[in-house]
């Protein structure tokens, strides 16, 4: 048997965070490798294979994320395949910046508001792709069908398990705001929604797209909910301290966009966001 030298604590301490993530102790692979004469070849061969093990399962990981954030698969949207070049204004190292994901651990939210084919959902969905490879819950939903599985939800008295399901992801994707109207029980749930997220722990945040763009103001989202003082506290809630890019330009799809700029002055009435210029 051999003594443990100060090298062989080294290799162990070096594989110790490694170990650790499967309930494997430092202290305990210390035993192992006392009572099995273990060299140092050996123990760089075992912390190997608890890496590779790591590496497996992260992966894994974050294909189960991908698979169930409902974001495109076959033909995914990336911050790496998104066509910056085209983008032009003040403000377009900020949608570079988005990919460190700063948005999230920061709890500001995000939205892109703009014509239809400039590119807001694809952005939506890279960044809530870069949400996943990260090991962060991801969920993607179109404002219609989440309209939709509320009335549903409301009628089988499954209101909680909804909205449970839609506060658990750390990034919640919005699409196409504005494309439907909201009823007043579905306002309310709605808010409920916002407002449990709001409190929520950890890193979290959310991502609108909308292509309604007479004046790009967020604040004309509340022209297809009812009860409107419930929704104005939601929509301060979303947009307190949040960013909002507004896009200009060509449709993406096929065309050249002539320009694109963001940072419309956000919601009248959200104080805050008119007392800083960085949301701009």
């Amino acid at each position: 048997m051999i003594g443990m030298t100060d090298s062989l604590y080294e290799s162990i301490a070096a594989y110790s965070a490694e170990l650790m993530k499967y309930g494997f102790t430092p202290e305990e692979f210390a035993v192992l490798v006392q009572e099995n004469g273990m060299c140092a070849e050996e123990i760089l061969a075992v912390a190997k294979t608890f890496e590779y093990l790591r590496a497996k399962q992260n992966r894994e990981s974050v294909e189960f994320l991908l698979r169930t954030s409902r974001l495109p698969l076959k033909v995914p949207k990336t911050f790496d395949n998104f066509d910056f070049s085209r983008i032009t204004g003040k403000n377009a190292d900020k949608l570079r910046s988005l990919s460190t994901l700063s948005a999230l651990y920061s709890h500001k939210n995000l939205a892109f508001i703009g014509k239809p084919g400039t590119g807001k959902t694809h952005l939506a969905q890279a960044f809530g792709r870069a949400c996943c490879e990260q090991g962060q819950k991801a969920y993607f939903i179109k404002m219609t069908e989440l309209r939709d599985r509320m009335t549903d939800a409301r009628r089988a008295g499954r209101e909680g398990i909804l909205l449970a399901s839609l506060v658990r992801p750390a990034c919640l994707i919005i699409d196409e705001v504005g494309h439907c109207e909201f009823d007043k029980e579905n306002t309310r749930l709605f808010f409920d929604l916002v407002d449990r997220r709001y409190q929520k722990e950890g890193c979290y945040n959310m991502v609108f797209t909308s292509n309604r763009t007479s004046n790009r103001d967020p604040a004309q989202w509340q022209e297809n909910f009812c009860e409107s003082d419930a929704l104005l506290c939601a929509l301060d809630r979303i947009f307190d301290d949040a960013i909002v890019f507004s896009i200009k330009g060509e449709s993406f799809r096929g065309k050249s966009w002539k320009r694109s700029h963001c940072g419309p002055p956000l919601p009248r009435f959200i104080s805050k966001a008119r007392q800083n210029p960085k949301l701009m």
